[in-house]
This record gives structure tokens, C-alpha cells and sequence, in this order.
């Protein structure tokens, strides 16, 4: 992207043109109770956790103080991580420090940004807190844009936006930035860019020897290669810089339908996906949501379906793309329009309060007739799911071709991905019946809750997975980096 590589020992500068921080969203979260205190770890002594505190810019909390719970609140309350410390890092020298402090007490580490995608729950050990850590600046002239550890995706939406530039961003402005990218990124943008991972230029990492490291393609090139899809396995990353895209507007938004034409439309949206340009990025998803005020009116308690629209053309050529669309019947509402990139979030009207799921995915090779039909039987009317929402997302043009620096996201042979949020206990009642039609393969961002933390090894090919374990046990072969969708180290 035309910047110089920083010395190794000194800390980068992010671009500083057009630099900007911005906190536009912010979400209140309900009063917590205090959790339960956790196994504990008898040997760290109170010396040592004074000796992390004076090492610090941010705080120290543990079981008995006042706000760990609150520290711990994540966006998916699925599960809720239970460390012997937390640490509020406000810097990567904090988080190294946070890390060493770990790697002495032999002790394993968590990270939490904003807690959408959380797995293994930490019980025990350390929890590094980066939400603090949350500047973003945008370079226009280079196209670039840097983020610390804890930024979300409104953030750089609304730094970018004055520059006519746009991120790859996925469907909820208020995900982390860094997790959401690590784990591949596929965003309303998705199938003209591809996955935000291939638009990454350089990580700043600390790894489980408390280094922090500058990674690109030409310095550690294995690690560079496997943090972009391989997620929280080799390390915090602390810094991450990227690619913008030369988007200002969008012809998008949402058709929603009643419940009974959902066979319709997604008989139609199958059929009508083989026929569009690479600019048009869609899905189609069929809704379950309770009778709560922050649901819309019309969606309170009823079934309903969603057809999500992405198109980056004009309009006058995007309103013909999606006129056999809403041809499928009277809409409950239709928002598809001309609309500025910054608006983005309106496409999916993805939820904003915190709340409790189980989100689970495979990939589909193909939706033929014999699936559609397949999946109406099983999350249609008249059937027995409970889930919230079952979605598919429209996969191929640049998500199906390598990145041009390679990576290890491991789903670009996919037609489609089918992706569904579940109450809490909520069994799979869907892609089970989907598997004959699944590539066999997971995508790593859509997974969350206890139950995916072995889902790990369906996310990559064998010869993927193996090279990751690699690079794993080059960099935490103790596995020091296990609280998460994990890639155990093999040498």
C-alpha cells in the first residue's frame, strides 16, 4: 500500500491523513449479576499481580473486585468467560505485558473485543480486554485504513465515508473489527472484493512470548499467512492495517415477506443468483423473532421472510436485477434503494442489545431445486424450527478466487454458506438434513457458543489445517492461545 515497514522495536504509527476517531453507536448494557467465582489458581501470588498492575496503562480486575462482571459482558451471552484476572489493556505494550505476565504463571489466555463470536468461555487463567484500545485512522491517498485491537466496524464506516471509501465490513456495524477479519470477513461486499482477509497489509501481533511483532508477507510470512483465517490461535492482534474500497454508494437494503411466500422466494432468489454480476452481493433469510419492543411491528412473533440486497452498480440497473424479487408477492416492507455506503447497516438490520445464541454454519456446494425444497421442509412453514434466523448467504465471484497474497480462509469452494441463530438450548434442526448437500466444510466467523469450539477442524482442508498446527507450534506451542475455536500445536 506504499507505507515503509517500521523498525521491529518501535511501535508503528498508524496513517495519520484524515485520521479519526469516532464513537457514533453506543449500546447500553443491562445490569449484570456477579458470576460466580471461578476455579481459581492458588499459585499466583499477590507480588506477581502487582507486578503486572505497575507494568499497566489500563486495569486489573479479579473475582472479588467490583465491575468484573461488567468486564466481562460480551455481546452473545451464549456462555460467559470466568478468568482468575482481567486485564483492560490500553495499549500493546499492556497486552504484551498481560501475556507475559500469563506465559510466567503458566496460565492460558482469552481475548474479548466485543464478545460476538465467543467459543470456549475462559474459565480461569487471563482475559485480555481490548475494547478500550479503539483508534481508527484512514489514510484516502493510500486507500488505507489502521485499527487498534478493540475498533468496530462503524468506526472506520464513518471515517471512510467522508474519503468515498468503503471497508469490507460484515453486516453488524458493531462487530470487531479484528476478530470479524482474522476469521475471514464476508461482508455486503463480498463477491466484487472478496473476504476482508485478502485486503490486509500488515498485523501487529503479541505473541505467547509477550513479543510484539510487525507481520506482513515479507516478515514472518508463515504467520502472516495463517493469522488471516485462522483467527485468535497465534496471538492478540493489536494492530491491523487494510485496504478501502472505492465505494460511496450502494443501490441496497431489505424486502421482507410474509412467511407464506418464503418458498417463493427463495425458489426465485436461488435461480435469480446464477444470473447476476459479481457487483450484486445478497441472501435470503427466514425469520423467527420474539414478541420484544425491540423488534420491528410487523415481525413481532411471526415468521417472515428476508431478502438482503448489495449492489454496487447503478440504479436504474439495479432495481431491473431485483424486479423478479419483488415479484414474489406483497412485501411486509421494501427499503431497497439508492443509499449512501455509510448506511450500510440497514441492509441487514442485524441486532443491537446484547443477547443469547447459538450460531452455527456449514457451506453448500450447490442450492438446487432438491435443496430449496429440502430446506423449506426443515425451516419453512409449517415446520418444527425454533431458530431465530436461518440464512444463506450467496457466495462465488471474488469470494471463490485465491487472495492475491495467499491466506488460509478456508471456504472459497462454496456456493453458499447456511447459517442459523438459535435460542439458548436450542438443538441443530437444520443443516444435520442440509449435510448431503454441504461441501463439508464450516465457516469459522458464523460459529458461536460451547458447542462450536470443535468445529475448528471443518473450517479448513486437511493440508490448511495441517500447516496452521505448524505455525501454531511455531508460535504458542504451549497453547497458551486455547480459549477460542482452537488449532492445537503440531509439530
Amino acid at each position: 500500500m506504499g507505507e515503509a515497514l517500521p523498525d521491529e522495536n518501535t511501535p508503528p504509527h498508524p496513517p495519520t491523513l484524515g485520521a479519526t476517531r469516532k464513537d457514533v453507536i453506543v449500546v447500553e448494557l443491562p445490569e449484570l449479576p456477579e458470576l460466580p467465582e471461578p476455579p481459581g489458581h492458588p499459585g499466583i501470588a499477590v507480588s506477581s499481580l502487582d507486578g503486572l498492575v505497575a507494568r499497566l496503562k489500563g486495569e486489573v480486575f479479579t473475582p472479588e473486585d467490583a465491575g468484573y462482571a461488567r468486564e466481562l459482558a460480551g455481546f452473545n451471552r451464549i456462555a460467559r468467560h470466568r478468568p482468575d484476572v482481567v486485564v483492560v489493556a490500553r495499549s500493546a505494550e499492556d497486552v504484551s505485558a498481560a501475556v507475559s505476565f500469563a506465559a510466567r504463571e503458566g496460565l492460558p489466555v482469552a481475548v474479548q473485543a466485543t464478545g460476538h463470536g465467543i467459543a470456549a468461555p475462559a474459565s480461569g487463567g487471563v482475559l485480555v480486554a481490548t475494547r478500550r484500545m479503539d483508534a481508527v485512522a484512514v489514510d484516502p491517498l493510500t486507500r488505507t485504513a489502521y485499527v487498534e485491537a478493540g475498533a468496530q466496524w462503524h468506526q472506520v464506516i464513518s471515517a471512510a465515508a467522508p474519503h468515498g471509501l468503503a471497508p469490507l465490513n460484515g453486516s453488524s456495524p458493531l462487530v470487531g473489527v479484528v476478530g470479524y477479519t482474522l476469521g475471514g470477513g464476508l461482508g455486503p461486499l463480498g463477491r466484487q472484493f472478496g473476504f476482508a482477509a485478502d485486503h490486509v497489509t500488515r498485523i501487529e501481533v503479541v505473541t505467547a512470548d509477550g513479543s510484539v511483532r510487525q507481520v506482513t508477507r515479507d516478515r514472518y510470512p508463515d504467520l502472516f499467512w495463517a493469522l488471516r483465517g485462522g483467527k485468535g490461535n497465534f496471538g492478540i492482534v493489536t494492530g491491523l492495517w487494510f485496504g478501502l474500497m472505492p465505494v460511496r454508494r450502494l443501490y441496497g437494503g431489505g424486502i421482507y415477506f410474509p412467511g407464506e411466500r418464503a418458498a417463493q422466494l427463495l425458489r426465485t432468489w436461488r435461480q435469480w443468483t446464477a444470473t447476476v454480476p459479481e457487483e450484486m452481493t445478497s441472501s435470503v433469510s427466514l425469520l423467527r423473532l420474539p414478541d420484544v419492543p425491540d423488534v420491528p411491528d410487523f415481525l413481532r412473533g411471526t415468521f417472515a421472510a428476508h431478502v438482503r440486497i448489495a449492489f454496487t452498480g447503478l440504479s436504474g440497473e439495479g432495481e431491473r436485477l431485483v424486479r423478479p424479487l419483488r415479484g414474489c408477492g406483497t412485501p411486509l416492507a421494501d427499503s431497497v434503494a439508492e443509499m449512501p455506503y455509510a448506511a450500510v447497516a440497514d441492509i441487514h438490520q442485524d441486532p443491537t442489545h446484547p443477547l443469547s445464541y447459538h450460531e452455527r454454519n456449514i457451506v453448500l456446494r450447490e442450492l438446487g431445486s432438491e435443496a430449496a425444497d429440502a430446506l423449506l421442509r426443515v425451516a419453512g412453514v409449517g415446520s418444527s424450527c425454533g431458530d431465530l434466523m436461518v440464512e444463506v448467504r450467496h457466495l462465488g465471484g471474488a469470494l471463490s478466487r485465491p487472495a492475491d497474497v495467499p491466506n488460509a480462509v478456508g471456504v472459497r469452494e462454496g456456493a453458499y454458506t447456511l447459517s442459523t441463530l438459535s435460542p439458548p438450548g436450542s438443538p441443530d434442526v437444520v443443516l444435520g438434513p442440509m449435510g448431503p448437500w454441504s461441501t463439508g466444510r464450516r465457516y469459522l466467523n458464523f460459529l458461536a457458543g460451547a458447542d462450536t469450539a470443535d468445529s475448528v477442524a471443518e473450517c479448513f482442508d486437511p493440508e490448511s489445517l495441517s500447516r496452521l498446527a505448524r505455525v501454531k507450534a511455531a508460535v504458542d506451542p504451549d497453547n497458551l492461545f486455547r480459549h477460542n475455536h482452537n488449532i492445537a500445536p503440531r509439530p
